[in-house]
């Protein structure tokens, strides 16, 4: 079954051992004979055997491997020693289809490596395989040893220990306590022929082939069947990815809150791209729950309705037009404002020096008007080429639609792709000096980077002040799987940078006006309980909106199995003390195999 691909640390010619500090080293060749599994995996995340030849090591085949750049089979001892933290499985990477069958009873001689999916740098824990090996099968057609269930009652609570700051917070070398912590417990397991059944689907099936689910059904569940993620501290031990072993045409095409019913099994692996996998030769069978996209209210007339959309790397060639217009109209009622980030320029991501956007945005409010909603007008600054990040070539950038028939645009000339907006007083009132324009297009924070795009709209003769905002991605970050505990979140640091520019421009406006509406909106790649979120929300010139919400209510995005927010709506005092705004965090993308975007939109309606 084709995955994404994933980079080895070298050649596997030499055995890499990933050592409590996370450095890689090259052991000295050593030969250890009639050594069992649960040696090899020792009773840390480390084989002690790392590095050296292994003689005759047996096991029974669980699974086999026939596809990708990670080809090869698992064993299993059947014959288990009497210590929980050490694995009977693990897996014998051979680079080529194996020769081998589930249920062939093998001696196996290699080298023990530990590698790391995805590389040191990634943080990602190793995992113990036996590389460059010479595979004698004894008997064909044994029993495969059973499956260790894996459930609610046998995975802890907690998710992992605190790391050894001795060794740069690694757990690497902690041993191993499968009771107490849940990726004590995955580890434990890895390699070993595991099940689980009757569970519910957390992360709908991917283009990649993999979905993830629960074995704790009610662990921060929401009304629509997935599992929330509330606090750095909450990680949801549930949660499990499932691949498979079997025909891409076989695996199971299911939404968020669908069930794999009955047993799914097969070996325990662990991959850089959620960690902890069951791989599977034997998948349960699909339950719809029949999930349906919602729809929003429509606005009353006196209320501005104001969106946030991500609609992915948009531009003129894709096949979305229709679903985005669709969406845009019917689930959320024609917002008479819509922040779209991620439109891309003329030719998306051909990169010929083209920065324009014209003719996406006209295409999509084409398609608007076709699927019977109003024609939009718009309003953005194009980039300077190939300095916002994003795909190469593609320009993405933030555009503001509005409802003419609704809201007018307050023009002020001047705004370009390196002019920052300012704010000054007219009338007693906050004004922008340009109109559209960006903040601090400059300024180090936005390297690379989308720079918040301002606008000055008016709806029934009162300003609103609107900022599309599109803030560095979350690339670089360690996994909640790492091998450091807690994990590193270094792309924080840049969000932390851009979140307090868009505060300190917010001040400026209520310095002069304290009253001003204002809105700060988009993909802000990051949590409302978030350090970026705090500093955006300063002391209170902004305050996300999305905690209007019940907790379980607050997402807008779902990422190996959990579902959290990304995406954001923060409203100035103003706005906040009227009480009378409404949020909702329209669930059409995310929850689903067949999106169009990853990215749910949300609404605000409140009266200025």
């Amino acid at each position: 079954m084709p995955s994404r691909s994933s980079a080895r640390l070298a050649a596997l010619t030499v055995a890499a051992v990933c050592s409590a500090a996370s450095t890689v080293v090259i052991a000295a060749p050593a030969h250890a004979d009639s050594v069992r599994i649960h040696d090899i995996q020792g009773t840390t995340r480390v084989s002690p055997y790392a590095g050296k030849q292994v003689t005759d090591v047996t096991g029974i085949v669980t699974g086999v491997r026939t596809y990708g750049s990670s080809r090869g089979f698992w064993i299993q001892d059947p014959n288990p020693d009497a210590d929980p933290a050490t694995s009977e499985g693990v897996f014998v990477f051979t680079s080529s289809t194996p020769k081998v069958a589930v249920g062939d009873a093998v001696t196996v001689s290699g080298t023990v490596s530990e590698f790391v999916p995805g590389g040191t740098s990634s943080g990602n824990q190793a995992l113990t395989e036996i590389v460059r090996p010479t595979v004698t099968v004894v008997s064909s057609g044994n029993a495969v040893p059973a499956a260790t269930v894996v459930d609610a009652g046998s995975v802890p609570a907690a998710y992992a220990p605190a790391g050894d700051p001795a060794a740069n917070n690694s757990i690497n070398g902690l041993p191993l306590r499968p009771t107490q912590y849940a990726l004590d417990h995955y580890e434990s397991l890895e390699g070993m022929n595991v099940q689980v059944s009757d569970v519910r689907v957390v992360g709908a099936t991917d283009p990649y082939t993999e979905l993830w689910v629960t074995v704790k059904p009610w662990e921060n569940r929401n009304r629509r069947g997935g599992t929330v993620y509330g606090s750095y501290d909450s990680q949801n031990t549930g949660r499990l990815m499932i691949q498979s072993l079997g025909k891409v045409a076989d695996f199971p095409t299911a939404n968020v809150g669908d069930s794999l019913t009955g047993v799914t099994a097969g070996p325990l692996d662990y991959n850089q791209f959620g960690g902890y996998t069951l791989v599977a030769n034997q998948l349960g069978t699909l339950k719809s729950a029949g999930l349906e996209r919602e729809t929003t209210r429509k606005q009353k007339k006196g209320e501005l309705a104001v969106a946030t959309y991500n609609v992915e790397n948009l531009d003129p060639s894709d096949a979305t037009f229709e679903e985005h217009a669709s969406a845009i109209v019917n689930n959320l009622q024609s917002p008479d404002i819509v922040s779209l980030e991620e439109i891309q320029d003329n030719n998306g991501a051909t990169n010929d020096g083209t920065v324009a956007a014209d003719r996406t945005v006209t295409q999509l409010i084409d398609a608007v008007v076709a699927a019977g909603g109003p024609r939009y007008d718009w309003r953005a600054i194009d980039p300077t080429d190939n300095t916002d990040g994003g795909e190469p070539g593609g320009n993405i950038r933030q555009v503001f639609l509005f409802n003419p028939e609704r809201v007018s645009f307050t023009d002020r000339a001047g705004g370009d792709a390196t002019t920052a907006v300012g704010v000054t007083e007219e009338r007693g009132k906050a004004a922008l000096t340009v109109s559209p324009g960006r903040i601090d297009p400059a300024n180090t924070a936005w390297k690379s980077s989308r720079k918040p795009l301002v606008g000055e709209f008016v709806f029934r003769g009162r300003t609103v002040f609107v900022i599309a905002n599109h803030f560095n991605s979350k690339g670089g970050d360690q996994g909640l799987t790492a091998q450091y505990q807690p994990v590193a979140r270094s792309s924080e640091t840049q969000r932390h940078q851009q979140a307090a520019l868009v505060n300190a421009f917010v001040k400026d406006v209520l310095d002069i006006q304290k009253n001003a509406d204002v809105i700060a909106l988009g993909d802000i790649n990051d949590f409302e309980f978030s350090g970026t979120a705090q500093i955006l929300e300063g002391d209170g010139e902004l305050w996300s909106a999305i905690k209007s919400l019940p907790k379980s209510e607050r997402y807008s995005y779902v990422y190996q199995g959990n579902s959290q927010v990304l995406d954001q709506i923060l409203v100035s005092p103003s706005i906040r003390r009227g009480c009378d705004f409404e949020y909702d965090s329209v669930h059409i993308n995310a929850e689903f195999n067949d999106q169009i975007s990853d990215h749910d939109p949300q609404v605000l309606r409140f009266k200025p």
